[in-house]
């Protein structure tokens, strides 16, 4: 009498294999490969968009430190533009605003699914140059008004001296915020692929 062939694979084959995905990709699979190109294609998503709200933080803090100097304007002694540290503040917050508006407009841009319109390499290398000369310009900006709002603090409290203070504040935000898009910048460019 005959019999008839198995269909069904030997029950020893049926049990899974240890190992899971490593184990896949080294008999032909592929998954552990699909697996890493998902990782990093999240990884890259998580900083693509941890990049724009820093920015966007540098730049809203950007704006209020502006707005607030900008208008601290009370009569005689009391003007900012009566003193240089504080018109350098002004210009300095200012570029800071204008950079950081056409980064903000370009991530969310690509962020849209659009393609970039500055190419990958050099899109990098300026989101990290950027970056790190608008932050050196703010801490630079801020070391020449902070010992001048000292100095006036020490010998008057007003809304005048009030509000070159909290423009300072605002100004140091928007460096540490700018600090950490230029550390990401810095990752992200080291990690790009030149081939």
């Amino acid at each position: 009498m005959a019999t008839t062939p198995s269909l069904l694979p030997p029950p020893e084959s049926a049990a899974p294999k240890e190992g899971g995905a490593a184990a896949a990709a080294a008999d032909g699979g592929g998954g552990g490969v699909v697996a890493a190109v998902l990782r990093r294609w999240r990884r890259e998503d998580l900083l693509e968009r941890g990049s724009l709200l820093l920015r966007g933080s540098a730049w809203v803090f950007s704006l209020i430190a502006l707005v607030v100097m900008a208008s601290n304007k009370h009569g005689d002694w009391r003007n900012f533009h009566r003193y240089q540290e504080y018109r350098y503040l002004v210009v300095i917050t200012a570029l800071a605003v204008l950079y950081l508006t056409v980064q903000v407009l370009r991530q969310a841009y690509q962020l849209s699914g659009r393609i970039d319109p500055v190419r990958k390499p050099t899109a990098e290398i300026i989101d990290f140059a950027g970056d790190q000369l608008i932050a050196y310009l703010l801490i630079s900006a801020l070391s020449a008004a902070i010992p001048l709002t000292d100095r006036l603090h020490r010998v008057i409290h007003n809304t005048f001296v009030d509000s070159c203070a909290a423009s300072i504040s605002m100004a140091f935000f928007a460096f540490v915020a700018l600090a950490l898009s230029a550390l990401v910048s810095g990752f992200r460019l080291s990690k790009q692929s030149y081939i």
